[in-house]
């Protein structure tokens, strides 16, 4: 909402500019008003438009950690129906603007209000063209829509002239353009350039009236502005005919020869502007996407995926094998959970800790079917680049504060010089992302290179760059030189496509909602406007319809928030249900709502049908299941928690942990930013996250539906 309020003011201002500058003293007082009424139109419509020809793509754009969740907000459920909780979370700004709004069209109807008083206390004749509404004791004289109003104190000679001044509104229709700004003014009423519209057309309705109405006889028309008493009502929205501030303007125009037609090509202007901006709107949110993903590489490298032969490996890097920590633990049972899922046959499981030692499993459609176990010390340690003490120092990042920061700047810097599309992949049509495992050996040179992608074709120019980084000064481990594993996905993107992304959850292609250009019909929504809105409106009703409090749960008192993420699949199915709740009970009733979702028409991108994947959290809330609790402190309890440390290495520390809510359960996808800059990070499913931050500085976590939890980082 911020960002299209300052995008609106830039381009309001724009066209303001250019107009003042360019067209304002010409006498095209019809083309003006044209320009006017279009620009503060397009100024509305332009942040909301984006165009796919206009996009700027790089396509060496490295790929990240893509998000793939989109949280609608959040849907209460009590046994009795829902509890909405729309009022409870409208962001602060949104009252201000309301209450704004609120005395802004109180204000509007007071002064037509005024109007109606006037035309009752008034004398009315009725002509065939306009309503004359003759004002006692007064000498105004305005007209609204087909009413002329004029003061009894104005001159008998003098009111034939007014009249045919105001009867140019009347037949123009210009109360229904000060009436669009008036209107535009209740819901924009903090941006003052909408005021500066209003006062531009006001001031054009008079130079257009006095060109129609004194074709001769300007001395005398002249005289009668200077004249007269200029006892006017202050109404914003009504052709006033004696404004005090304009008749200076409106003697200097009629003054004006008409403008060369040759002068008109002015406003072939606005096409440069409109495109301009169209650039501005389509482009302007790759960079974000871009600075996400290079934000996002490296967060997670417990888990790396890879091939052994004609077997997919899983590698699961662990500090030390006899004791594992609560987050490895929580990784193997996922993977294992994962790999039962999915029933993948010709798959390795390889454990292995700072050590050497490993566990290699052999997995057979979700069975383990053989082991072995080497927990000998081996000759030459691997550290994962993410626990190592000192991190191999890339060639310029000596002299560096950060040498870890630095290392991965110029990884990605490498990747953008050296990269080179494939002509063949081009002409094919061939993209997509990469996955790239190699090791910095303890003589700095670069081993071991494995990679997984779309096409032999990306494949090969993937390795070919990293074949290409310049030997570094080896990483160190308690002062030993040791081998340091890194990994890095590259992402190939043909101009103007949206990234692919790989959904953990079935191993398939998927393309976010927030990011698909055809998102997936709900039915119901096929003639909507936005499908996107009426998609998660239609979600959010299906919930609430569909909903049943399990008895079970009730009596035993079972409540609490159920995190659902589900796959659109290309037939426009659900499939992909997984849940995370504080009871099976839950869980499954969560569940069987999403299964009850309909067939959808499937989502679309480049014209090709698409999975997409989906999130929202279900909360469960039981009526007053403590006695004398007041709903606000129910409500209260259900809070952010976040389990973590801070953890140095080498001049640079990363704040690792888990962010669970109340009950306590992990919460998918909490964004998590440092205050003051552009970085961030997202949790996962088991909302287990990691993020590079410096002592003193303050990470804000936000999940939609609890209040938004602050941590000052420390030791």
């Amino acid at each position: 909402m911020i960002v299209y309020i300052l995008e609106t003011l830039v381009f309001q201002l724009v066209f303001l500019l250019t107009y003042d500058l360019f067209l304002k003293k010409e006498t095209f007082f019809q083309w003006n008003r044209f320009y006017l009424l279009v620009t503060f139109l397009l100024s509305l419509v332009l942040p909301w438009v984006k165009l796919e020809m206009l996009r700027i793509s790089m396509p060496q754009e490295l790929g990240g950690v893509t998000v793939f969740l989109t949280q609608l907000d959040g849907v209460v459920l009590t046994p009795h129906g829902p509890e909405t909780n729309f009022w409870t979370t409208l962001p602060w700004y949104y009252w201000v603007l309301g209450v704004g709004s609120i005395m802004s069209a109180l204000w509007f109807g007071y002064k037509l209000l005024q109007i109606l008083k006037l035309k009752r206390q008034g004398k009315v004749v009725r002509y065939p063209d306009f309503v004359k509404v003759t004002v006692q004791r007064s000498s105004l004289a305005f007209s609204f829509f087909r009413n002329i109003f004029m003061g009894a104190e104005i001159q008998k000679e003098k009111e034939a002239k007014i009249i045919a001044h105001e009867l140019v509104h009347v037949k123009q229709k210009h109360t229904l353009d000060l009436l669009f700004f008036e209107l535009a003014r209740i819901v924009f009423w903090f941006n003052p350039l909408v005021y500066v519209y209003q006062a531009r057309v006001a001031e054009l309705h008079e130079f257009i009236a006095d060109a129609h109405a004194v074709k001769d006889n300007k001395r005398e028309h002249f005289e009668m502005l200077l004249s007269e008493a200029f006892k006017t009502q202050h109404i914003s929205f009504v052709n006033q005919f004696f404004n005090k501030s304009l008749i200076k303007k409106r003697i200097v125009m009629l003054q004006k020869k008409r403008s060369k037609a040759i002068w008109q090509l002015k406003y072939v202007l606005l096409l440069p502007l409109v495109l301009g901006m169209l650039v501005y709107t389509s482009c302007e949110s790759e960079s974000e996407k871009k600075n996400e993903e290079l934000e996002a590489v490296l967060l997670d490298e417990i888990v790396i995926v890879g091939y052994n032969g004609d077997f997919k490996t899983y590698t699961l890097n662990v500090k030390d094998l006899d004791a594992l920590t609560a987050e490895e633990e929580s990784a193997r049972d996922e993977l294992m959970e994962k790999l039962a899922e999915n029933s993948e046959t010709g798959v390795i499981v390889h454990m292995m800790d700072q050590q050497q030692r490993s566990i290699k499993m052999q997995v057979e459609s979700g069975a383990i079917k053989s082991i072995s176990v080497d927990k000998q010390n081996q000759n030459g340690v691997s550290v994962p680049f993410g626990e190592i003490d000192e991190v191999p120092v890339f060639p310029g990042c000596e002299d560096a504060m950060d040498k870890r920061t630095c290392f991965q700047e110029k990884i990605q810097e490498h990747i953008r010089k050296h990269f080179r599309y494939p002509e063949e992949a081009q002409a094919q049509g061939i993209q997509g992302r990469v996955s790239l495992i190699f090791t910095i050996d303890t003589d700095g040179t670069i081993t071991g290179i494995r990679k997984r992608g779309p096409h032999e074709l990306l494949e090969n120019e993937a390795v070919r760059i990293i074949e290409r980084l310049p030997q570094m000064q080896p990483g160190k481990q308690d002062g030993e030189m040791v081998k340091v594993p890194f990994s890095i996905p590259i992402t190939f993107r043909l101009q103007g496509n949206v990234e692919n992304v790989i959904s953990p959850q079935r191993g398939g292609i998927g393309v976010p909602f927030a990011v698909v250009e055809e998102v997936p019909v709900f039915p119901g929504c096929e003639d909507a406007a936005d499908k996107k809105a009426c998609f998660t409106e239609k979600v959010q009703e299906h919930i609430r319809k569909h909903f049943r409090y399990p008895q079970v749960a009730q009596e035993q008192g079972i409540q609490g928030r159920v995190s659902v993420i589900f796959t659109i699949g290309e037939d426009g199915t659900i499939a992909d249900i997984r849940k995370r709740g504080p009871h099976e009970l839950l869980e499954n009733e969560a569940v069987r709502i999403i299964e009850r979702l309909p067939q959808m028409q499937p989502g679309k991108q480049k014209g090709k049908v698409v999975e997409v994947p989906f999130s929202i959290p279900i909360t469960f809330k039981l009526a007053g299941k403590t006695s004398g609790t007041s709903d606000a402190t129910r409500q209260a309890k259900d809070y952010i928690q976040v389990a973590g440390g801070l953890q140095h290495g080498n001049g640079s520390s990363h704040y690792k942990g888990k962010v669970t809510d109340s009950e306590p359960l992990g919460l998918p996808g909490v964004n998590i930013s440092i205050q003051g800059t552009e970085k961030g990070a997202v949790t996962d499913f088991d909302g287990n996250f990691a993020i590079a931050v410096e002592e003193g500085q303050v990470l804000s976590f936000q999940y939609k539906g609890l209040p938004t939890k602050t941590i000052e980082v420390t030791r």
